[in-house]
């Protein structure tokens, strides 16, 4: 059985996190504890983000003996603009966010959101090196008294589920589809459908009744919808919708730790809790795609489209999201927006698939993980 330090240290040398696993290994020194909330607008386990928060919590009561970490899922605490605000006065320790829902908050976080931009996992890990990025964490060090720690993954397939496969323009004109933001409307608009934003506990009821004929959603969504919405259609990666989280914390509260405590807490997200994610998110689509996945576009599953099909979708789309970004946004976001652009397009260039370390994931090394986390919350 072992203690839990033992436990850990086990799942982190499986996991491929050896160096990590030799640094748990040793004694912690002397920290004081620290309390930490952190809200979050996501579902529990199995969701892989809610897996990389349960493995943080896990880390820092372990590092820091004494500590105590609260997890918020499912916007029980706050969704993520009252996060962002509550951290900003002080209220609140951490918040696992995203991106394109940031944007209510500071519509210069929607300049990173967009389908068909970062289109590999090499590109979209490469995204906390872009100068779109540093100015993005900048600007909410500055304005809004938050320290971003760094991007994490959203699922790299996501798509359009319906009661019918969503292939080309005409497959989306004129039906209802729930949207996940507003950079995602633009986007179904383009393609002639009618976007309509909801609450993903909404969606079942929704698709059942025929209020909405479809939605965009991760595999993770389409796993929670398939008898709803049996047809998943991916325009490759990032090719439907195209977001990203952000973790961070408050700075006053930051400002009010100790340096051993700061130095802690910051490596274990930059080099635990961020690999961990995408290792996660990874291996839970590769799962959905194994189970779940088809060849044919005529029976029900996860339909991975042809290149020569998404760039049908490509076409177009054009650039209806960034002329939506620019027309909602100060005007001093507009050069932004374009710099992602070329940052993005540059980015999926020099990472081609099949390049990235993630891609190279045994996801067997992982299972652990998601039992032990998915039987925690069950």
């Amino acid at each position: 059985m072992g203690t839990i330090l033992q436990r850990s240290v086990r799942l982190l040398a499986a996991a491929g996190f050896g160096a990590v696993a030799a640094m748990a290994a040793q004694p912690a020194a002397a920290v004081d504890p620290v309390k930490i909330r952190l809200a979050s607008d996501h579902n529990p386990p199995p969701h892989p983000a809610a897996m990389a928060e349960e493995f943080f919590k896990e880390r820092i009561e372990t590092l820091i003996p004494g500590s105590e970490v609260r997890l918020y899922y499912a916007s029980s605490l706050y969704k993520i603009p009252g996060a962002v605000e509550a951290m900003t006065n002080g209220d609140l320790e951490m918040t696992w966010g995203q991106f394109g829902k940031t944007a209510q908050v500071d519509p210069y976080m929607s300049v990173v959101v967009g389908p068909m931009l970062l289109t590999t996992p090499g590109a979209i890990d490469a995204i906390d090196t872009f100068e779109t990025y540093k100015m993005l964490v900048d600007r909410f060090d500055k304005l809004h008294g938050v320290k971003i720690f760094g991007a994490g993954d959203l699922s790299y397939f996501m798509g359009a589920g319906s009661g019918s496969r969503l292939l080309s323009p005409d497959d989306f004109a004129g039906k209802k589809i729930r949207s996940m933001g507003p950079a995602e409307n633009a986007a179904l608009s383009a393609w002639g459908a009618n976007p309509t934003t909801m609450a993903f506990g909404d969606v079942p009821p929704a698709l059942q009744t025929g209020v909405i004929d479809g939605l965009l959603t991760s595999l993770g969504g389409f796993r929670s919808t398939r008898d709803q919405a049996p047809y998943f259609t991916v325009a490759g990666i990032n090719g439907i919708v195209g977001d990203y989280y952000w973790i961070g914390a408050s700075n006053i509260w930051w400002n009010s730790l100790k340096p051993d405590q700061q130095e802690i807490i910051s490596r274990v997200i930059k080099e635990e809790v961020l690999p961990f994610q995408r290792k996660a998110n990874w291996c839970n689509d590769k799962l959905l795609l194994d189970q779940y996945g088809t060849e044919d576009p005529s029976k029900p599953g996860i339909y991975i489209m042809k290149p020569e099909q998404s760039q049908v979708l490509a076409d177009k789309l054009g650039d209806a999201t960034q002329k939506w970004i620019k027309a909602n946004s100060p005007s001093g976001a507009a050069e932004w927006v374009d710099k992602f652009v070329q940052e993005a397009k540059a980015a999926s260039k020099a990472n081609p698939l099949g390049s990235n370390w993630l891609e190279k994931t045994d996801c067997s090394e992982m299972q652990p993980y998601f039992d032990k986390y998915t039987k925690k919350k069950s």
